[in-house]
């Protein structure tokens, strides 16, 4: 199957639209969409995004922050196909007769996207900070249970590692670690603290009379020991992406 073509057959199902109806506002034969859909015709993103505008498509969400790659690589859209059979669409308005035979796409009211909505539940934008907390790159990442990596979807990002002081950690400058909230220190874990000069990265080890003990480890390992009330910790790093 075409991914592609799963976009725009779950658009035109969900809007209760005929292969000629849609076929007839984009300027294609119904065969070539029929063909696209069932995946035996390859379609550009950008003639797929064509044909889903030209349908009424007005959510901007698409072009701000996905791509239809990204939508078709993450969305499991077979899994929305069942209950579109049954679902009633509701325009935001009442179109004029031009507007349902395809004379004003431009100015078609859709109320939605079925696939949009899906993204926006499964898949977030979580920016890429360097050591300063600008934003430098950014992932899509999937959404489990409403959380990522067992936190608030909004609340986590990746820090792009500043330096090689980690690299005894397999943790290299310009690595990518995804960074969830934290209050305090785990043990064992590398942390993010907050300094005076910016986001720095240290594994931390839990001590006795609320002490930890900071490592770094570049061409050695070094430790230094500080007091818990010390320490501004942001975050626990809990992944790591790094290039080969």
């Amino acid at each position: 199957m075409s991914r592609l073509g799963d976009l725009i057959r779950l658009e035109r199902t969900r809007q209760g639209l005929s292969y000629k109806q849609v076929a007839r506002k984009c300027g294609v034969s119904d065969k070539y969409l029929m063909e696209v859909e069932s995946g035996k015709r390859i379609i550009a993103d950008d003639q797929a995004r064509r044909i889903l505008k030209t349908m009424g498509l007005k959510d901007t969400r698409a072009e701000a922050e996905f791509t239809l790659d990204d939508i078709a690589a993450t969305v499991d859209l077979q899994s929305a196909m069942p209950a579109l059979s049954s679902v009633t669409v509701v325009p935001d308005k009442k179109l004029t007769k031009k507007e349902k035979q395809g004379g004003d796409t431009e100015n078609a009211a859709v109320a939605g996207s079925i696939w949009l909505d899906a993204l926006a539940n499964v898949l977030k934008h979580v920016p890429v900070y360097n050591a300063a907390m600008k934003e430098v790159d950014h992932r899509l990442l999937p959404i489990t249970n409403g959380k990522i990596e067992g936190a608030n979807p909004d609340k986590v990002y990746y820090l792009a590692a500043p330096d090689n002081q980690l690299r005894g950690f397999r943790v290299m400058k310009g690595d990518y670690l995804l960074v969830v909230p934290a209050s305090g220190p785990a043990d064992g874990a590398i942390m993010v603290l907050d300094t005076p000069y910016g986001k720095i990265l240290r594994k931390t080890i839990l001590m006795a009379g609320f002490q930890v003990m900071l490592q770094s480890y570049d061409d050695r390992c070094e430790s230094e020991i500080k007091n818990l009330n010390e320490l501004t910790v942001v975050g626990r790093c809990v992944r790591l992406e790094a290039e080969l």
